[in-house]
């Protein structure tokens, strides 16, 4: 018991959503949650901006072939299967839970798990730093448009783009801009980064569970249409792993690069994903629509630790 630690933001994710489920709100104090979850949201991809070194972008980009798979997998590939459950899967899961997993598949892909398993798994750790990094830089801008253009628009508003563009994108190039003076001690401090975006990521679930609870978001929503969405996730992984390992190797990658396209090609981001929501979809359906990136988020790292302490034996 004594090694045993609770995972900070599992608890948190756990308990924001429980919270937003039962206890009430007056909305006043809600605004006023939403507009700190909207500065925690700044926060985090300002902290990603002055963290990352803009040299480890342009290193990355050397090997093509690699980087091009992850973002094919991760832009193409995985909306298109997104948009095949969204369909066959939507009339059993629901239309929110639908809108999410749909939402899930245009985002890209985490940045520290990736790295992470890459590691374990003895890949190519200086690619996974780089496919991961230029994905998240990418989505910025290619994940609102293909919400625009793949997503029904009362869903995801116009408005969003704009929104994106003020509280994330804007904080990273401000992060960018100090990143010469402070990068140094932020990346010597990655306890910073990692307790912004997980107390961001919390408040911003407990915020829109709670406007969802208060709507009335959650009367469709029954015990079976959860399980069927578990389901579908657990499938969809599984057939992700599945293409990014085999046309790695049809490809030509050696090992530790097949790991990279396997590790990152596969992954979604949790803490790309959420303030992104906050920011494209309404308040009323932004709680639905993040279960399903919530529970990817954690069904992609259990599977993903098994895959690659296999991988390192």
């Amino acid at each position: 018991m004594r090694r045993f630690r609770p995972d900070f933001l599992l608890t948190g994710i756990v308990l924001a959503l429980i919270l937003g489920l039962t206890v009430p709100v007056q909305p006043g104090r809600l605004e006023t949650l939403s507009r700190i979850a909207d500065i925690g949201v700044g926060m985090v991809f300002l902290v990603y901006g002055m963290r990352l070194r803009t040299s480890d972008v342009l290193d990355g980009l050397r090997n093509i072939s690699l980087q091009a798979s992850v973002l094919a997998a991760t832009y193409v590939i995985f909306p298109l299967l997104g948009l095949f459950f969204y369909w066959s899967a939507g009339p059993l899961i629901g239309s929110a839970f639908a809108t999410g997993l749909l939402y899930l598949s245009l985002l890209p892909s985490t940045v520290q798990s990736s790295v992470t398993f890459v590691s374990i798994a003895r890949g190519d750790v200086a690619a996974a730093v780089c496919s991961a990094t230029i994905s998240n830089i990418v989505g910025m801008f290619i994940t609102p448009a293909l919400v625009l253009a793949f997503m029904n628009l009362d869903d995801a508003h116009t408005g969003g783009v704009q929104s994106v563009l003020l509280k994330l994108l804007l904080p990273f190039v401000v992060g960018q801009l100090l990143q010469p003076v402070v990068g140094n001690w932020v990346r010597a401090h990655r306890a910073i980064t990692k307790y912004t975006d997980n107390a961001a990521i919390i408040l911003v679930v407990f915020v829109a569970v709670e406007k969802a609870t208060s709507e009335g978001a959650w009367s469709s929503v029954t015990l079976g249409s959860f399980i069927l969405l578990l389901v579908v996730l657990m499938i969809f992984l599984a057939i992700m792993l599945s293409l990014t390992w085999h046309a790695s190797g049809r490809l030509g990658f050696a090992r530790a690069q097949r790991i990279v396209l396997l590790m990152c090609g596969s992954k979604k981001s949790l803490a790309t994903g959420l303030p992104m929501a906050k920011a494209l979809f309404d308040p009323t359906i932004v709680g639905a629509v993040a279960v399903p990136v919530i529970i990817f988020h954690q069904v992609q790292l259990m599977a993903c630790a098994v895959i690659a302490r296999r991988l390192a034996d």
